[in-house]
């Protein structure tokens, strides 16, 4: 058990101790020739990268270089390299990433946080450094690429087709990143640069540095890099906003004032609309009567520092030869304050007293009436001062042979990816019950004062607000993979078989670990026995600071016809003064939980070089067998013998396994010198998130539901085909157009496994709401498949192909189109795409380039997609977003440059809604981002 004073040491003290271990390890294994047979596969992509690409080259030549990638590649996939990273305006890693043909990026708060290929989920892709699968923070396999600096990223390449040597293949595809080698310079090399970023809306001014410093001494290379950056962005929302069942109070009983709700709810439905509910107790007749839930209203703070460093050292006697060490060190430290004015009309005390207007058309094909504007007899409204602290500390360490010997070429890894995140969660909580009207307005929703004598204006009444508790979660995940692969290939020449051109063959194991320990305490008094403050003590007892104080800039959402302004308790203050002498937060043994799996795999492929009539031909074809272990650990809720639920008393471990066979074939047939038709098929899959996999169980008291992790989750599987064309051109233009199916089996969804009897449920003031029986929901394998089927186009030209008048503009543009026959998971059966997947997605770029000026604007567009489905029954669509970046160079000589940079300079929204656009969740505006730097290259 850990208190909070003591864990950030804790955590600070083993990152040191594990990064200095495995340093040791590999140091070590650098001196000793026998640990060659402990060595592993570099992954193919990542080896073509190793030649020479120059960070200050111009944008042209880094179109071009990523052309000569692509068209090199033994599969479909796209390449973007570090000239192109570095010029581009972006924030973080996934920003950097988001031009590539297929890869569309999840916004949060105006920041791109995770990547999606081809616009299916995030969870579908691999993604990997220096051939080492990659740890995050996060409790799910999907990678924060927001922890990481594109700074120290030399490449990056999305493999949309696998080959038998990969690690995985991904379902969407794998982004394999490389950073920087000594080698990949002519000699000495010094890249400095620096810039600050100004927020539109904060005001604020955030600096940034990044160096790169790398030099070869005969057989012998070493590079450095580090990136430091601050960030500072206020996001102003109207959020919060969603669907709740009338069965909220339809279906109360056991006591005359539960039935008197529930007969004022019938009556009232009755009076207003006309429409009669037959059985209350039918959830699908009294799902299909929603009202507004919630209407809350944020402004957020979100402060940033993030850190990364490389250094590399290699030694490169010969051709033949070259052994790497590539180390990757990290740190991602966040505060995000949340200042939240929120009204819950569906109160466990309330009910309807007036429906004002509601609307049974659009969504009438379900079935559905929306009631959009009501009063109610006694709304919940809470001041919520919520503070998010973050510390991720990220580490990776990885060792690569590179040996001609004998006419075979020795290829290995052995490597280390670590992420250790430590989350301190803060809630201030003040409640005032009232009565009060709310409804729907174009960006989202407002609350009024309704004609009940006892109304209130929720903004503005602090006396009424009483305090509820001050509320500290301390959540800290581990996140350990290790790896190591062998591989051999030899070049062929056989007199009787000269169509084969090689053959390669290795192994690869891999042991991944994810730990979670969580810990909670929830204050409510000014000592740890002291409940005092709850009911008692009001928001006005308190030091208020109005919300355009606590976070810097203007007006809260001042183009909004309804932009309420409020004063409360910063969060600063509530630290100082509800953290008493003495506070602390221990883990809890229950929430504990910790899943390890171990796979090992091996793979056997060759090439083949034919004609196919006239038509050079090239072929690659392998299989992999995967074989998966899991232990899965924590402590499991149960029901004791009189009727209460508890935890065990120690861990409850379970095992899971799973195997099978993936072959993959890629081809490709030039049918002339500059144009290729290219196909692939392969088997593929992605394992389970390792938080599905964790034996625990969590409760969600508002939807009377637990949540059963799952260790028997197996993987979800792909058989997938591609074919296209790609047309070279001069100059480093390129046209192609893919079209590709996969069909997607396994799919992870939550279903209802069981039922736990008379639960007691207490509301927020400690009153009992009632004893209920909570369904059991638990992640499991959908029985059949699904296909999704999409073309992608992609065309990069320089316009002096069309003219000579265009010469040094140019353009670079994709396009994916997706369809696909998969209904989203809900219980009242309406129709969805899967969560996370965009129909449509296009990014394009005009370029100009001559001499010491170049110019670049860049719009990427995201379709609408399902962000969750609310109460696993009523979709919610993130809507469709287009975001305009600028970036301007200058050389002011031929080793320094200036930049300046723009992002999202048409100031776009962020908003979603429920079902249909008439009913919005959320408005979000992030502001834009104008940034100046300069970069020097010696």
């Amino acid at each position: 058990m850990k208190s909070f004073k003591h864990a950030n040491t804790t955590v600070k003290t083993k990152q040191k101790e594990l990064s200095l271990a495995i340093k040791r390890i590999l140091l070590g294994t650098m001196l000793t020739t026998t640990a060659f047979s402990a060595l592993a596969v570099e992954d193919e992509s990542s080896k073509k990268d190793i030649e020479v690409i120059e960070v200050s080259g111009s944008y042209v030549k880094s179109l071009e270089k990523a052309v000569d990638m692509k068209r090199s590649s033994t599969g479909f996939s796209d390449s973007v390299v570090a000239s192109d990273i570095a010029d581009f305006p972006e924030q973080n890693l996934a920003e950097a990433l988001q031009r590539m043909p297929g890869v569309t990026i999840e916004r949060n708060k105006g920041l791109g946080t995770k990547v999606n290929v081809r616009s299916l989920p995030n969870e579908f892709t691999h993604v990997s450094i220096n051939g080492v699968a990659t740890a995050s923070g996060s409790g799910g396999r999907d990678v924060e690429f927001d922890i990481f600096a594109s700074e120290i990223i030399q490449s990056v390449t999305v493999s949309k087709s696998p080959t038998a040597a990969d690690e995985e293949g991904g379902i969407a595809g794998s982004v394999l990143i490389s950073t920087a080698r000594p080698f990949d310079y002519k000699g000495r090399k010094l890249i400095v640069s620096a810039e600050g970023a100004h927020n539109s809306i904060s005001e604020e001014i955030d600096p940034k540095f990044a160096f790169l410093a790398s030099d070869t001494f005969g057989d012998w290379g070493a590079l450095v890099s580090y990136s430091n950056s601050k960030r500072t962005n206020r996001t102003d929302s109207n959020s919060g906003i969603n669907f709740r069942p009338l069965s909220r109070w339809l279906e109360k009983s056991g006591s005359d004032s539960k039935q008197l709700q529930s007969d004022q709810a019938a009556e009232v439905l009755e009076r207003d609309t006309g429409l009669t509910i037959s059985d209350r107790f039918d959830s699908d007749e009294n799902s299909r009567v929603v009202f507004i839930d919630k209407i809350g209203n944020r402004a957020y703070l979100n402060e940033q520092e993030k850190w990364g460093a490389t250094a590399s050292i290699q030694y490169k006697p010969s051709d033949s030869l070259s052994l790497t060490f590539d180390g990757m060190l990290g740190g991602y430290d966040s505060t995000e304050d949340e200042y939240d004015a929120a009204a819950y009309s569906a109160s466990s005390s309330s009910t309807l007293e007036e429906i004002h207007d509601y609307d049974d058309t659009t969504l009438a094909e379900h079935d559905i009436m929306v009631l959009t504007d009501v009063s109610y007899t006694n709304t919940q409204h809470e001041f919520l001062s919520k503070e998010v602290v973050n510390q991720t500390d990220y580490s990776q360490y990885s060792l690569t042979l590179d040996w001609d010997v004998m006419g075979w070429d020795v290829n290995g890894l052995i490597g280390y990816s670590g992420a250790e995140k430590l989350s301190d969660s803060t809630n201030l909580k003040h409640t005032s019950y009232a009565p009060t009207r709310s409804r729907y307005t174009e960006e989202g929703g407002e609350v009024l004062l309704s004609e009940n004598a006892n109304s209130i204006d929720m903004y503005n009444s602090p006396e009424s607000y009483l305090f509820d508790f001050y509320d500290v979660d301390l959540e800290e995940i581990t996140d350990d993979k290790y790896a190591a692969q062998l591989d051999f290939k030899k070049s062929m020449e056989l007199m009787h078989f000269e169509a084969l051109s090689s053959i390669q063959f290795g192994v690869r194991y891999t042991d991944k670990s994810k730990e979670r320990n969580l810990g909670n305490n929830q204050v409510k008094g000014p000592s740890a026995d002291d409940d005092s403050w709850k009911g008692v003590r009001t928001l006005q007892d308190s030091e208020l600071t109005p919300v355009t104080d606590l976070v810097p800039g203007g007006a809260y959402l001042p183009d909004l016809a309804y932009s309420p302004q409020w004063s409360q308790i910063s969060n600063a203050y509530a630290r100082e003064t509800f953290r008493y002498d003495g506070f602390s937060v221990e883990f809890e043994d229950d929430q504990y939980y910790r899943v390890d799996e171990e796979a090992l795999s091996f793979y056997f492929m060759a090439d083949f070089l034919f004609d196919i009539g006239s038509l050079p031909t090239t072929l690659n074809a392998g299989v992999r067998s995967v074989d998966t272990s899991v232990l899965s650990f924590g402590y499991h809720q149960v029901q004791n013998a009189d009727g209460s639920t508890g935890y065990t008393d120690a861990p409850v471990s379970k095992e899971g396994n799973y195997s099978d066979v993936l072959p993959s074939v890629n081809m490709t047939v030039e049918l002339t010198d500059d144009l290729l038709l290219r196909a692939a098929a392969s088997k593929t899959l992605m394992r389970p998130a390792l938080g599905d996999i964790a034996y625990k169980r969590t409760v969600s008291l508002n939807e009377y539901k637990y949540r059963d992790g799952n260790p028997d989750l197996q993987p979800t599987y792909s058989d997938q085909f591609e074919i296209g064309l790609e047309w070279y051109m001069d100059e480093g233009g390129i046209l192609a157009a893919s079209y590709f199916e996969k069909e997607i089996e396994g799919v992870v969804r939550e279903t209802l496994t069981g039922m736990v009897d008379d639960v007691t449920k207490y509301n927020d003031n400690g009153s009992l709401d009632g004893v209920y029986d909570f369904e059991i929901y638990q992640k499991v394998n959908a029985e059949g498949s699904y296909k999704v089927t999409g073309i992608e186009l992609i065309a990069q030209l320089p316009l002096s192909l069309l003219s000579d008048s265009l010469e040094d503009f140019g353009i670079n543009s994709n396009y994916t189109m997706l369809d696909n026959s998969l209904t989203g998971d809900s219980d009242l059966g309406i129709p969805t795409a899967p969560v996370g997947l965009a129909e449509n997605t296009f990014n394009m770029t005009f370029y100009y380039e001559k001499d010491a000026f170049d110019a670049r604007i860049s719009y990427n567009y995201k379709d609408e997609y399902v962000e969750s489905i609310e109460r696993d029954m009523y979709p919610v669509y993130r809507d469709a977003y287009g975001q305009t970046d600028l970036s301007i160079g200058y050389k002011i000589t031929d080793d320094i440059k200036v930049n300046l940079k723009g992002i999202n300079i048409t100031n776009e929204e962020t908003t979603g809604y429920t079902m249909d656009p008439a009913f919005p969740t959320m408005y979000e505006l992030s502001g834009r981002r104008i940034s100046l730097g300069v970069r020097a290259n010696f």
